[in-house]
């Protein structure tokens, strides 16, 4: 039952990823906008994110590579979570429109459930579901 699980949330987190990923290369200009301003070359920083995002989600689905991609995912949160913070605090408006505490209290909130997502689904980690039969 859990590994079927783990497979289903492991597919969710990549079509998720890849159509983030994909996004971010044809349409930049919302990433763009929730950048940080120290970001530096902050064009370069949404695509390279974008192929992180790609190369994750394909990772995910190739057994070799499904922990590194889980670790690589995981990390890659981490690092966006200020993008997140800074969209939240700074009332950025995305196509004219801002998004309300009821968007980003649950987004910022839950950034930790992403990063262990990646890395539950992946089979980097087994917390809190113990070891898996060997």
């Amino acid at each position: 039952m859990k590994d079927g699980i783990q497979t289903v949330l492991r597919w969710l987190l990549a079509l998720a990823y890849g159509y983030a990923g994909y996004l971010h290369l044809v349409r930049p200009a919302a990433f763009l906008a929730i950048t940080p301003p120290w970001v530096t070359q902050p064009e370069l920083v949404v695509a390279a994110t974008g192929v992180a995002e790609l190369l994750g989600a394909i990772g995910l689905l190739i057994p070799a590579t499904r922990k590194v991609a889980g670790w690589g995912l995981a990390l890659y949160a981490l690092c966006v979570w200020p993008a997140n913070i800074h969209h939240a605090f700074a009332n950025i408006a995305i196509g004219g429109e801002t998004l309300s505490w009821w968007y980003h209290g649950p987004r910022l909130a839950l950034q930790p459930v992403i990063i262990w997502w990646a890395l539950w689904s992946s089979g980097a980690v087994e917390w809190p579901f113990g070891e898996r039969d060997k």
